[in-house]
């Protein structure tokens, strides 16, 4: 009976840690080391949590980046061998002139970024995989993909960039990020804050400080996600002007109080959409629960610079006005994905969104409509616009009171599109109790039979249609096919 036996350790690794186990004599051999055994003994030092030769590599690192990020994941806490990298780091910013192997220009902290440099530059993928979480594996790539990431001649005090994903919560820093914010504030000019994705929650002093430390340029992905005043968003704007690579913004949960002035909302509304000026890259907008957004969407949405590819606004109160100035003027040229989930359409003209429709019906991939109080007449009317939407994947409009029969009409509009692979549609009227609000999932399979039937004769039977209502008793969305799922 054979036996399965552990694959031996590669000559590389097992050399990696000989050399470790003097670590005098490890960084003594920084000096002479070839820049291919970096990475390979980099990895070894971090697994073995080698501090002292860490600090070391860091001012010796013959690479124009240092992704450590890569390396990380979040079961485990890395501390000691954050301070130790931030230390060499802030040991070879003392000196001038820098040491002469050194062509460290960014230290990248973000997870699951760069993994193709270790993958490369260790030799093995699975050498480098078992330091990493499952999800955070992504292809191997081949060896001219990491050039960004080698060796460059580095100008004589250049700064370096410290890039990192920031989420500003409530309450005490936690060790890393606090050990970090301390050196960038005490080399300021030479050691920059860069952060791709920016989450800000309350806009506290200990915040504001942060904000005041990073390069704003170089946030990309931006969540204001948190219940702010109008006085918090105020105080925030100067700093989204500043972002002028911001490719993605979602502020969310907004709200006037009492009481606020017409005047001090317009004031506000004017500062925060001039922003927007200032934000020539902007591709997605995520509005949600914003309360001044009402009567002011024309503001917003005239100082846009480029074309947005994603557009939500949800849980909002929005008058006529703004939706037929939505549906003329919004450059719909690039726009890919729409969501106004939550937004009550009752009260607007259904030939608004049609229009809108009409415009978008080229690129327009993705639709949600989802609890917008949709009728009949309004649906019928939208249906013509939606068999032009060539490009749609996915459409969403649960929880509209719609009937059985407008549900057959929408299937022979749309069963043409042959992008379009699934449909998520709200209980049909006809599927609840006529004493209650509870849906009879006998009825309701029965439907959906029917649907399934339309498709298979229509030439789709693999079109996904599925049936969402909330859960009569945890709320949560339940999916119908032909038996929930939850």
């Amino acid at each position: 009976m054979g036996m399965s036996l552990p694959a031996p350790r590669r000559l590389l690794e097992l050399a990696c840690q000989s050399l470790l186990r003097d670590e005098a004599l490890a960084i003594t051999a920084l000096e002479w080391l070839p820049m291919e055994l970096f990475p390979p003994l980099f990895i070894t030092a971090f697994t073995g949590k080698h501090s002292r030769v860490l600090k070391a590599m860091v001012q010796a690192w013959p690479f124009r980046c240092l992704p450590l990020g890569a390396l990380m994941n979040h079961q485990q806490s890395y501390q000691d061998i954050l301070q130790a990298v931030l230390e060499g780091l802030d040991a070879m910013l003392a000196q001038d002139p820098r040491p002469r192997r050194c062509k460290l220009q960014v230290l990248n902290l973000q997870k699951r970024v760069h993994l193709e440099f270790w993958m490369v530059w260790a030799g093995t993928r699975a050498h480098v995989c078992s330091l990493l979480e499952p999800e955070a594996l992504q292809p191997m790539r081949n060896r001219r993909k990491v050039h960004s990431l080698t060796a460059r001649p580095n100008p004589p005090l250049a700064p370096v960039e410290v890039l990192i994903d920031l989420c500003l919560k409530k309450g005490v820093l936690d060790e890393s990020l606090s050990y970090l914010i301390k050196k960038v504030s005490e080399r300021r000019g030479l050691l920059h804050l860069c952060c791709k994705k920016l989450k800000v929650f309350p806009m506290s002093k200990q915040n504001t400080k942060i904000l005041d430390m990073v390069q704003l340029v170089s946030v990309q992905d931006l969540e204001v996600n948190c219940t702010w005043k109008l006085s918090t968003l105020r105080k925030f704007a100067p700093y989204l002007g500043q972002m002028g690579n911001l490719c993605r913004f979602l502020l969310s949960h907004v709200f006037t109080s009492s009481h606020t002035t017409l005047e001090q909302e317009e004031q506000c509304v004017g500062l925060v959409t001039s922003q927007f000026l200032n934000l020539p890259h902007l591709q997605e907008v995520n509005l949600d629960d914003i309360s001044i957004l009402r009567g002011h969407l024309d503001e917003i949405f005239r100082c846009l610079k480029s074309p947005l590819e994603t557009l939500s606004i949800t849980n909002c109160l929005l008058f006529e006005r703004d939706f037929r100035h939505l549906s003329q003027h919004l450059n719909v040229s690039q726009l890919k994905s729409l969501s106004f989930s939550g937004l009550n359409l009752t009260i607007i003209s259904s030939r608004s969104l049609q229009f809108l429709l009409e415009r978008a019906s080229p690129t327009l991939q993705d639709l949600d409509l989802d609890e917008c109080g949709i009728m009949d007449h309004q649906f019928l009317d939208i249906l013509p616009a939606l068999s032009h939407c060539s490009q749609l994947t996915t459409l969403s409009f649960c929880e509209n009171p719609i009937s059985m029969t407008v549900l057959e009409d929408l299937l022979r509009h749309v069963v043409g599109l042959s992008k379009l692979s699934c449909v998520i549609y709200a209980a049909p009227m006809e599927s609840y109790e006529e004493t209650s609000s509870n849906i009879n999932l006998g009825r309701l399979a029965q439907m959906h039979v029917v649907l399934k039937h339309m498709l298979q004769e229509l030439g789709r039977p693999g079109m996904v249609w599925l049936c969402a209502y909330p859960c009569p008793h945890c709320g949560c969305r339940t999916f119908h096919d032909p038996t929930p799922i939850l």
